[in-house]
């Protein structure tokens, strides 16, 4: 189910060794103690035309108390944003951010991410090319 969840629940429950209705209560059971938080469709944003992947790294203004917070809430209203990550250390976030190309990137930057609260300090590294990304579990 994790490498294909929109299979059939049938093809799923014959991979798996089990009756239909047996996967059926398997998988309501996962889904009650939030094991399975849903199914996803995962997009390809370079294919809408978005070229260009930024991830920032930022260390907040740690005297205040809701930096964290405001930081946290306001960088989940900006679009471009695709991740948002916290840290303990030195790094305080990372967001990833996604743009047209450069221009627009500059502009989402200014605009936008230099526009979001208690920031002291932004390292930007830019995306080369992604080796893996995979949400799976080793099973």
């Amino acid at each position: 189910m994790q490498a294909s969840p929109d299979s059939p629940a049938a093809e799923i429950a014959e991979r798996a060794g089990l009756a239909a209705a047996t996967l059926s209560r398997r998988v309501e059971r996962l889904r009650d103690i939030g094991v399975l938080r849903g199914v996803r469709a995962v997009i390809d944003w370079q294919v809408l035309g978005y070229a260009v992947e930024v991830s920032l790294r930022i260390t907040l203004d740690k005297s205040e108390p809701r930096a964290f917070d405001d930081f946290a809430a306001a960088a989940r209203t900006v679009p471009e944003v695709i991740e948002i990550q916290t840290f303990l250390g030195q790094v305080d976030a990372r967001l990833s951010v996604i743009a047209r190309d450069m221009t627009h990137y500059q502009q989402v930057y200014r605009d936008k991410i230099l526009t979001l609260p208690h920031i002291t300090d932004v390292d930007a590294l830019m995306h080369v090319a992604r080796l893996k990304t995979d949400e799976s579990l080793p099973l």
